[in-house]
């Protein structure tokens, strides 16, 4: 049902608009503007967060070589990805987003089961994605402690994994209050993320290089490839590839644009612009970031060494030793940690904010157990070992990259000849963008789920297979089973 002009006469949102005529009622506030759609997913993306917590892998596994031409590679894919995004978002702007749009590009007789595994893939890889992002922040606060207490070699404490594990539970504990603010809070959180991102990369950028007693070389930023992992990997090729994570992990997220659009004015061109400004920007100053610490990078063994001051966090033993050789302390870096920190405590902030947004819709179609509890909004306020960690953030990408694929290919599939574009679209070339990204997500879906260390062992082991497996499994047996008989994709509550 279209309406185009409230009571009085005034021409209404063209997003409310649009919700109305897709079959939904206005239930969320619309105040967020297209800065503070794209603030949020800046801050989610968060390069700061995922560049630092993953520096690690970086190193380990091609060193320069594979972040800074990786990251190029990685990036051309993405924009494609998040190009084909924007067009569909364009034309169904809902908070539901991917799932949504899979039913609707799926057809009548598919769309039940390509809504059902879209949403759970999506609410699989935020949850994953969540808890990495959360974590990474526990671990990072575990080492600025151990730095300000005399580091691991003068003395320093170190938290137990359960300590660490306390305070992961204590940061999401955290984040869900802040996530019961409303929405004017949260938008103003955002844009203090988003800042804080900003200038806090070109902070590190600057004062890191700076302040280090030596540096690397260009030749050494721009060409060495480290293949000395550890990990008895010694195919360049192979060690690319795995490389590739700690890029891909960074600019993921962005369907946060999407999931916040029932929140957006003019979503049906803000929400686009949100999706691909926050992308493109990413891009950008995560390059800087890259650029700009390895340019203090001289000994990688070391810096990966558990026997340095920082344990073996080469971003942190970057900062806390540029500043010790300089100065004699390393109190500066443990300051730059801390601005680290705090870029990834609003990174978590604004995952959950999406989280909870992607389980209001999904909830509001009877796709989530307990749906009646988790789709109510209140009215005055908003919706409220390292091989593991990997794992965790191997299944986060795969799992939203796959919800982001599924809709792309059902666009340039079933609904090629009847996709009605909305204000943004790619024209011609929307089905070309289309089947490159998809195919794009299949390759780095079975790259990421590769073995990361020879010989195989329990320790080891890539577990991202099987954990994806056993959730297919589950997913599609409970879709078999129950969900088939009563779930029929997205439902309109609006009266017609």
């Amino acid at each position: 049902m279209t309406i185009p002009f409230d009571n009085e006469g005034a021409s209404l949102d063209s997003g409310l608009v649009r919700l109305h005529e897709l079959g939904y009622k206005q239930e969320l506030k619309r105040e967020l503007s297209v800065i503070s759609n794209f603030a949020l997913t800046f801050s989610i993306i968060s390069v700061l967060t995922c560049i630092s917590t993953l520096y690690n892998t970086g190193l380990n596994y091609g060193g320069p070589v594979s972040m800074v031409y990786g990251w190029l590679v990685v990036c051309i894919f993405t924009m494609l990805v998040a190009l084909s995004m924007a067009e569909i978002c364009s034309a169904y702007p809902t908070s539901g987003g991917l799932y949504f749009w899979s039913a609707k590009l799926a057809g009548p007789q598919w769309a039940p089961f390509a809504s059902w595994i879209t949403g759970w893939f999506n609410i699989i890889g935020q949850w994953a994605g969540t808890t990495s992002i959360n974590f990474s922040l526990a671990q990072l606060l575990q080492v600025i402690i151990l730095l300000s207490t005399g580091g691991k070699n003068g003395g320093g404490y170190v938290a137990s994994k359960y300590v660490v594990i306390a305070i992961h539970g204590g940061i999401l504990v955290i984040h869900g209050v802040i996530n019961s603010l409303p929405i004017s809070i949260l938008s103003l959180l955002a844009h203090l993320g988003a800042i804080w991102n900003v200038v806090g990369v070109f902070v590190l950028i600057i004062l890191i290089p700076s302040v280090a007693t030596e540096r690397a070389s260009v030749k050494f930023v721009f060409t060495e490839f480290n293949s000395d992992n550890g990990a008895g990997i010694n195919s360049k090729s192979y060690i690319f590839v795995l490389g590739l994570l700690m890029s891909q992990f960074t600019l993921a997220g962005y369907d946060a644009s999407v999931h916040m659009t029932e929140e957006t004015k003019r979503s049906d061109i803000n929400g686009p612009k949100g999706i691909i400004s926050s992308v493109g920007i990413s891009i950008v100053v995560g390059f800087c970031y890259i650029l700009g610490i390895t340019f203090a990078v001289t000994d990688i063994p070391y810096l990966l060494s558990e026997d340095n001051d920082a344990g073996g966090y080469a971003i942190a033993q970057i900062f806390y030793m540029s500043f010790k050789k300089r100065y004699g302390s390393g109190f500066g870096g443990i300051m730059c940690l801390v601005i680290v920190a705090i870029a990834i405590f609003f990174c978590g902030m604004g995952s959950i904010t999406s989280n909870s947004r992607m389980a209001y819709a999904f909830s509001r179609d009877g796709a989530m157990p307990l749906s009646s509890l988790w789709h109510q909004v209140n009215k005055e306020e908003s919706l409220g070992s390292m091989v593991a960690f990997q794992a965790t953030v191997s299944i986060a990408v795969i799992s939203l990259y796959v919800a982001y694929a599924l809709p792309i290919f059902f666009r340039v599939t079933l609904a090629a000849k009847h996709f009605q574009p909305g204000p943004f679209n790619l024209s011609r070339y929307g089905i070309i963008v289309g089947w490159v990204a998809v195919i794009w997500v299949v390759l780095i879906s079975v790259l990421f789920s590769l073995p990361v260390s020879y010989p195989i062992t329990i320790e080891t082991l890539n577990y991202t297979p099987i954990a994806l497996g056993c959730l297919i499994i589950l997913i599609v047996s409970y879709w078999i089973i129950s969900a088939r008989h009563w779930f029929k994709g997205p439902l309109t509550n609006t009266e017609n």
